[in-house]
């Protein structure tokens, strides 16, 4: 068999149903429509989730308050008085596992309540800062993973707004953009003093 042999085979087309075409066509007088009502009229219709004007199925199930975050971390916590049970020396995430103070795989963060008088040095994601005064107050020493982060107030500031606000918090007046370029504009434009004419009839 050749490719301009094939074929469909029987049945698998079909003519174009032709509506409003008189009654000899086969679909005349309401053209497939039946008669009057919504579903008659020209552009009409409903949704294909329209249920006859009861509370549709999607407004009967339960609602979900609230809205998911995707940026957020959830951290595995431990107390400072669960940090207690070790001897002075260095912690770790991996010995925070071992005694099953940490038995997921996210992120730790260690919280300040209780009291810790050893003198310990951890290394955990996060610290909270009561946390990192008791541990320090023992003596013992914080260490962030991938870094300690950096406070708002110790970035740089960025843009104009940001620059004035840091120098309005330091008790520095700074001009407005607009009146510095006005005043720098006027300087240029400004034509030089003319000599002193007595000067010039005293020479």
């Amino acid at each position: 068999m050749q490719q301009h042999e094939l074929r469909q085979p029987e049945g698998a087309t079909h003519k174009r149903k032709r509506i409003g075409r008189g009654n000899a066509s086969g679909h005349g007088t309401y053209s497939t429509k039946g008669m009057k009502g919504q579903k008659a009229r020209a552009g009409g219709g409903v949704r294909p989730s329209f249920e006859g004007g009861q509370l549709p199925f999607v407004r009967r199930m339960a609602y979900k308050r609230g809205f998911f975050n995707p940026f957020r971390v959830d951290y595995e916590e431990v107390n400072v008085a669960d940090l207690a049970r070790f001897p002075a020396g260095d912690v770790s995430i991996d010995m925070l596992r071992e005694v099953r103070l940490v038995r997921t795989k996210r992120p730790v963060k260690i919280l300040g309540e209780g009291d810790l008088s050893v003198a310990l040095n951890v290394t955990a994601d996060r610290f909270s800062k009561s946390a990192r005064a008791k541990i320090e107050a023992a003596g013992g020493s914080v260490i962030w993973i991938g870094g300690e982060p950096v406070a708002p107030d110790d970035e740089e500031p960025k843009g104009k707004k940001a620059i004035r606000k840091a120098a309005a918090r330091a008790g520095v007046r700074t001009p407005a953009a607009g009146k510095t370029a006005a005043v720098e504009a006027d300087a240029e434009s400004e034509p030089a003093a003319a000599p002193d004419k007595e000067a010039g009839d005293e020479a």
